[in-house]
């Protein structure tokens, strides 16, 4: 089966991590080191910068 793709870069990934205090954890155990809230929080305030994007535009 193939792998699906991440619609969020690593970079993204990455400084989302740092934002949130997590990025220790990712640096150590990789993304599956991350709690489920963690995870959420990550999507969640993706989301929020999405939205903030669209409506400057």
């Amino acid at each position: 089966m193939a792998r699906r793709r991440g619609m969020m870069s690593t970079e993204f990934k990455e400084e989302l991590a740092k934002e949130l205090g997590f990025y220790d954890t990712v640096k150590k155990d990789g993304w599956g080191g991350i709690t489920t809230r963690d995870a959420g929080n990550m999507v969640k305030r993706a989301i929020e910068i999405a939205e903030e994007s669209m409506q400057k535009k």
